[in-house]
């Protein structure tokens, strides 16, 4: 029995699963395992359940955490072949068993290196990680004393040897999976990426090589990039500019992605990453002239002074450029960023998106983004995920993203031990089965290395791909910052330990690629094109704003006044869109409640009356399409609508096809896109905003399930969309859809939170509307492309009056002559102007409240006027319609939200400069009637929501509450 464990211990560790299943499958029919294996089991006899007893453990024995697979069948197929040459060699039968067994013990070590050998890896510059011993790669675990070592084991060409000894096997995996880099791809399941990966590393001569020229290059890189931040550090002491010392291995490895992608077909890479290192990227790698960053170091703005805007500081701007290598030029765009880390990662995907469907259809290997990410972020931001998420969904995907995790193994003051529950922060990739390459920062040939790596796969597979460069920060969070007051061993090893370019210039020097001189001179050389530049600092001038470029040339800044642009459609033309999106194919099943749908919405073409919200929504788009305007709708469940209003896509109810009535118009059309996001608000809403970026001539919407849900995207709402025009110049026509509306559904399905757009809402930075009409919504719609310019629409959708009998438009109010109208006066005018003694003012759907209750009481001296514009404030319209009341005793706002939410707060002093202008007889401030402030958007309780909501339209039209 000792002999049989003995000669069994290869099945221990990560073998046991794999080799129990086999055993089974020998047990129900011998003949469904190769040879080799009938001839062990039978050589076990009845020990063979004892064997596997013991390979298993106790019940309670910790896994491992995988279980070892044969998906190529290469462990039955080469002991097999063993046997045959060990039987034609005329060797004993138990020989030919031990050959066999050989076999498969080294094929079994060697997929342990491919699994864990990123353990044993030197990745840490600083060696503060001392890599651990791992049993599973310890050849003893597998029945090899090193007195076996030099045994001929038959290895069926695997690492590209026919034959080779545990030495020679362990030279091979360890110098692949175990030196400067690590390599994590076992866990993809798609066997062509993994054999890939296999074959581009593993075997002779796939040691890391570069000419003597390439290494020179990536020491002049190095140097340039050390260089930089020197020199800032003398000319700028102590000012924050958040370097890449101790990461400079990124700048030659950005280099090695942009010319390998280049000479694999990329015309253009979209980049974002964070403030760390972004001056040098900015100068090192895209171009920017060292004069300008200088100048802006010294205080001077990145734009003209003639450009209006509050700018942003020199480490968050983004830049474009063009850079050429071996004749391939590939265009480079830096998206400008926020210190929210990692936020800017949807922005950059949607910007890629926007850029590929510009050229077409598969296409995504023209146009790569490539992010860059701190490690304590990547690990520790939840829009990475979602990120992640996105990547191989349709209506998301760009064909895969390069991700370089810059690993200063430190997030601000905290280790990773407190900030990651994981090994690696790399390890959220996982999540999709992306290859992770993990390196060591202080080997630049090893970055440049899986940096082409990296290209090559995502070129190849068209997924995401992770680069974890392990390095360090040579100073605290920022220059000025004292990083020993929390790691005081790390930064008295940093303190000790030579730059990257150092010993680089060291081991080439030694290799005799270059002298100490040659480096010497190098690095005099770059320093007095620095002291040039920083001479002409003080007179450059940046000659133009780059925001009217590309596919923006035309566009222009936004002018004052109505800008209602030209949104009406010919009738007939209303009623071609219309019948076409109430038209579906004979054989379609459609469901019986949207039929009666549909026959309700053909009558409504048919008569040209009674237009409700989605039906005015469907004709906006459907006219922009026939326009060739693309249109692109993303949220969730947008493609039914939260609540079954929009039906832009109807589903075969036998078959689960799916017709867009909207994608089959008469003639000639743009692509209308309606895509059901996965769960997200952050991730999804920067996506679409990023399309918006690159793409200002197509309509692009998101809508949130419900407004209340939108916080969850807070950041890119305040970091970009509300701001990205006047800090970055970037202009965007991105839609908002919020449904909002107080019908007793509870805090979270109320409000949108409309006091926090309006609170944002300044320097005509986008629009907010609240509407009371489709034909308003309908002209809203068009207006965002049928202008000059572009600016965020933040829209106050409806909910109970997507169904409102008297929330309809008519096929006049969107023909010729018609336009949106930021103010509406009354519906119906029941007495002289004279006669009018309050005006009541309101915004959205308390309208109908008021107006039921009205017609209720049967008041005729009380007139509405809505404001369907919040912002910008339409003092021009509002006063056109006021000036007829200015006799008038009592101006009310009226709101449905509480005193300190709604528009109440911003609308207040508007409207008192309103009265002011007019110049008002009695009244100077409006009375507000709305619910009291409370910590609450809304009560949860209906019978609650009821009484106050008639006590505060009672109150607005001066009725005592009872």
């Amino acid at each position: 029995m000792a002999q049989q464990l003995d000669n069994s211990s290869f099945l221990f560790g990560s073998n046991a699963g794999f080799i129990e299943d086999l055993y089974a499958r020998y047990l129900d029919d011998p003949t469904s395992v190769d040879g080799s294996w009938q001839q062990y089991f039978q050589s076990l006899g009845d020990d063979a359940e004892t064997v596997l007893a013991e390979s298993r453990g106790a019940p309670w024995t910790p896994s491992n955490g995988f279980d070892l697979e044969d998906e190529y069948e290469i462990l039955g197929s080469a002991a097999n072949r063993a046997t045959e040459i060990a039987v034609e060699s005329g060797a004993e039968q138990q020989d030919v068993r031990a050959a066999a067994i050989d076999t498969i013990r080294a094929l079994m070590l060697i997929r342990s290196y491919r699994v864990r050998g990123h353990l044993k890896a030197n990745l840490d510059p600083l060696g503060l990680e001392i890599p651990k011993e791992h049993p599973e790669l310890n050849p003893t675990t597998y029945g090899f004393a090193e007195s076996d070592w030099d045994r001929k084991i038959f290895l069926d060409n695997v690492l590209g040897l026919e034959t080779g000894t545990i030495r020679e096997i362990l030279a091979i995996v360890k110098r692949t999976y175990c030196s400067t880099i690590g390599v994590e791809f076992m866990h993809i399941q798609e066997p062509d990426q993994k054999a890939w990966i296999q074959e581009r590393i593993e075997g002779r001569h796939k040691e890391i090589s570069f000419t003597d020229e390439g290494k020179i290059a990536i020491l002049r890189k190095l140097i340039e990039t050390e260089g930089f931040e020197h020199f800032l550090n003398v000319k700028y002491t102590g000012t924050k500019r958040f370097g890449l010392d101790g990461a400079e291995s990124l700048v030659p490895a950005m280099e090695g992605i942009i010319k390998r992608g280049g000479q694999l077909g990329v015309q253009e890479i979209i980049l974002g990453m964070p403030h760390r290192g972004r001056l040098n990227i900015l100068t090192n790698v895209m171009a920017k002239p060292f004069r300008a960053v200088f100048s802006e170091f010294q205080g001077s703005p990145a734009n003209p002074e003639d450009v209006e805007g509050s700018g942003d500081v020199k480490y968050h701007l983004g830049t474009s450029s063009d850079r050429e290598f071996d004749g391939n030029n590939v265009h480079l765009s830096l998206t400008a960023n926020p210190s929210h880390l990692e936020a800017v990662n949807p922005v950059v995907l949607g910007k890629a998106r926007a850029k590929q469907s510009q050229i077409g259809e598969d296409v995504g290997g023209q146009v790569m983004p490539l992010l860059l990410h701190g490690d304590a972020a990547f690990a520790g931001q939840g829009i990475v995920a979602e990120c992640f998420g996105l990547s191989e969904l349709k209506g998301y995907r760009t064909s895969g993203t390069i991700h370089f995790v810059v690993n200063n193994q430190i997030g601000f003051t905290t280790s990773p031990k407190y900030s990651r529950s994981s090994p690696y922060p790399s390890d959220v990739g996982k999540m999709v089965q992306a290859p992770i390459f993990h390196v060591n920062g202080d080997d630049p040939e090893a970055v440049c290395h899986v940096a082409k790596i990296a290209t090559e796969f995502r070129q190849l597979f068209q997924i995401d791909v992770i680069i974890d460069m392990f390095c360090y920060r040579r100073h605290g969070h920022n220059e000025g910052d004292e990083p020993a007051f929390t790691q005081p061993l790390m930064y008295r090893t940093i303190a000790q330990h030579p730059t990257t370019m150092q010993i680089y210039a060291k081991k080439l020097i030694a290799e005799g690629v270059i002298t100490e001189k040659d480096v010497e001179s190098i690095i005099a050389e770059f320093k007095d094109y620095l002291e040039k530049q920083f001479e002409t600092a003080t007179s450059f001038k940046p000659n133009k704003a780059d925001w009217f470029e590309g596919r923006w040339q035309g566009f222009e800044r936004a002018d004052e006044g109505a800008r209602r642009g030209t949104t009406a459609i010919d009738v007939d033309e209303l009623k071609a869109i219309g019948h076409k999106l109430t038209e579906v194919p004979e054989d379609y099943n459609v469901h019986r409640t949207l039929q009666r749908v549909l026959k309700s919405k053909k009558k409504m073409i048919d008569t040209g009356a009674n237009i409700d919200w989605a039906t005015a929504e469907a004709l906006a788009f459907g006219s922009l399409l026939k326009e060739n305007v693309p249109v692109r709708l993303s949220g969730q469940d947008c493609g039914r609508g939260t609540f079954s209003q929009r039906h832009s896509v109807i589903v075969d109810q036998v078959t689960e096809g799916r017709y867009v009535p909207l994608n089959n118009l008469e003639g000639e059309q743009a692509h209308y896109e309606v895509i059901d996001s996965l769960l997200s608000e952050a991730a999804v809403l920067g996506y679409e905003y990023g399309y918006t970026l690159a793409e200002p001539n197509a309509l692009v919407l998101w809508e949130a399930q419900f407004g209340d849900f939108a916080n969850g995207a807070q950041v890119i709402i305040d970091q970009f969309i509300s701001s990205g025009e006047s800090k970055w110049l970037r202009m965007s026509g991105l839609v908002m859809l919020l449904p909002h509306g107080y019908e007793g559904q509870g805090p979270e399905h109320s409000s949108a939170r409309l006091e926090r757009y309006l609170q944002m809402s300044a320097e005509d930075n986008w629009q907010v509307i609240n509407c009371t009409t489709p034909a308003n919504y309908f002209h809203a719609l068009r207006r965002q492309i049928h202008r000059k310019f572009r600016k965020p629409l933040v829209v106050m959708t409806p909910k109970s009056l997507l169904r409102h009998k008297q929330a309809v438009s008519t096929f006049d109010d969107m023909g010729p002559g018609s336009a949106f109208h930021r103010v509406l006066y009354d519906n119906e005018k029941l007495c002289a102007d004279k006669d009018v003694k309050r005006i009541v003012l309101c915004s959205g759907k308390v309208y109908y409240d008021l107006h039921a209750r009205r017609e209720e009481l049967g008041t005729k001296e009380t007139y509405f006027l809505r404001l369907e514009q919040l912002y910008p404030f339409p003092y021009q319209a509002l006063e056109a319609e006021m000036k007829n009341f200015k006799h008038v005793e009592e101006v009310v706002w009226c709101q449905e939200e509480p005193k300190n939410m709604g528009a109440w707060a911003f609308a207040e002093p508007h409207l008192e400069q309103v009265f002011e202008n007019l110049k008002m007889k009695k009244v100077t401030r409006p009375r507000y009637a709305g619910r009291a402030a409370s910590a609450s958007t809304a009560t949860g309780l209906l019978k609650k929501h009821n009484l106050q909501q008639k006590a505060l339209v009672d109150d607005a039209l001066g009725v005592a509450s009872e």
